[in-house]
């Protein structure tokens, strides 16, 4: 590894930066319960979306209300946080490094497409998600895509993360967050989701908050709604 990639993945996705976010038991336990309230809400609806019919008028809804939950119930949960990382001595916000994260995550998924493509049954799961920006409004689509991605991470990387505590919350909150997803039934989405949820939980676990991994999501998932399309005509 390069000497300079080396410790700019470190700051990134390694090196915790100080902090202290420590709450008191009553304030976990109310952010806990709200929490698990939110996830069965959440999963509810990111299913409703998803098995809705391409092209139907109540798959804008059903996707604004989903993000409407993510981001109430994280507010509602207690106080969240943007993160620092700490770069060459200089504490900064996680820009730039999210960014790149983003457009690196992306390619790998492009790659990924190209074999995913030629399978016959994973190649129906991605259509099928597909389709809902194919027969719709792409300006919506794009809209609705950004807007999950960020309310996804205030939650998850938000308010999920911070209710687990200390014991194993990369895993746990990636293995949640895969398991939300399913509901929609589409095995492809759970895949997608415990490949960036890992990254993203890093990026939460290093920074302290929801900025980083809030960049790195709507990077990829924008990339994602429009070079899936072209690669499964």
């Amino acid at each position: 590894m390069s000497d300079w990639l080396r410790p700019w993945l470190l700051s990134a996705l390694v090196e915790q930066v100080p902090r202290d976010h420590t709450e008191p038991d009553s304030a976990l336990r109310r952010r806990r319960v709200v929490v698990a309230v939110t996830l069965v809400v959440g999963a509810v609806l990111l299913a409703l979306s998803l098995t809705s019919r391409p092209g139907s008028i109540a798959f804008y809804p059903l996707t604004a209300g989903l993000a409407a939950t993510w981001v109430v119930g994280a507010l509602l949960s207690g106080p969240l946080h943007l993160g620092w990382i700490e770069f060459r001595g200089t504490r900064r916000r996680p820009v730039i490094t999210s960014l790149l994260i983003g457009l690196a995550t992306a390619a790998v998924f492009v790659v990924g497409s190209l074999v995913v493509r030629e399978i016959g049954p994973l190649r129906e799961f991605v259509q099928h998600v597909l389709d809902h920006a194919r027969r719709g409004s792409i300006v919506l689509v794009a809209v609705i895509t950004i807007a999950n991605g960020i309310a996804e991470e205030i939650f998850f990387r938000g308010a999920l993360y911070a209710a687990i505590g200390h014991h194993r919350p990369v895993l746990i909150s990636t293995v949640v967050y895969a398991l939300v997803t399913l509901a929609s039934g589409n095995p492809m989405l759970g895949f997608a989701a415990v490949a960036v949820g890992a990254i993203f939980a890093l990026q939460r676990r290093a920074s302290g908050g929801v900025l980083a991994s809030s960049i790195t999501h709507v990077t990829w998932s924008t990339i994602m709604l429009f070079a899936l399309p072209a690669l499964f005509r």
